[in-house]
């Protein structure tokens, strides 16, 4: 960049030479004429070949870094485009494997949904067995309990029906002897006891 402003600077100086010059008082016209122009042509050949010589300095490095940027950026996007297309090709299966996959969790569903209902009805079953059993022991137990009852019932009527007609028909004569052959029954046992 230094150099470039120096030859700028160079080729700027050498142009206000040449003005100068064609400004300059002129004692002989024709000869003066010829060399004003060949000045010029001069001037211009400089400046000229000062201009080439800073763009093929200048232009030559930049245009081969501008061209290796360029060819590294259609590389970039080429690269960028075959992962794009890769992206877009594993997208395009996963989207057509997706109802094959959404039929097989529909299908695996279906199988656990019917695999469960089979559990859950075995299970009922086996817990209406039990509660059939259980209740088949309760209404046993209940029954046996109920027979026991009415048969304390039956003799407890029993009882005071037998009772009832044993006042009834018993006089008190009956009465004192039944309390006498008691007393002589106790008092054999006492005098069995007694003896031994």
């Amino acid at each position: 960049m230094r150099r470039l402003a120096i030859w700028l600077a160079l080729l700027v100086a050498l142009s206000f030479a040449a003005l100068a010059e064609e400004h300059a008082p002129k004692t002989e016209a024709h000869e003066d004429g010829q060399n004003v122009i060949l000045w010029k042509w001069a001037n211009f050949a400089i400046l000229a070949a000062g201009l080439g010589f800073l763009i093929v300095k200048q232009a030559g490095p930049y245009f081969a870094t501008r061209s290796v940027e360029i060819r590294k950026g259609i590389a970039d996007a080429q690269k960028m485009r075959a992962d794009a297309e890769a992206n877009a090709a594993a997208m395009n299966a996963k989207l057509a494997n997706l109802s094959l996959e959404v039929e097989a969790m529909r299908k695996s569903a279906k199988e656990e949904a019917a695999q469960e209902g089979v559990r859950i009805r075995q299970e009922t079953e086996r817990e209406l067995a039990e509660i059939q059993a259980h209740s088949e022991q309760e209404i046993s137990s209940a029954l046996k309990a109920a027979q026991i009852e009415l048969k304390k019932y039956s003799a407890q009527l029993a009882v005071n029906l037998a009772r009832q007609k044993v006042r009834e028909r018993m006089a008190p004569a009956d009465q004192d002897a039944l309390v006498q052959n008691f007393v002589a029954d106790l008092s054999g046992k006492l005098d069995q006891q007694a003896t031994p």
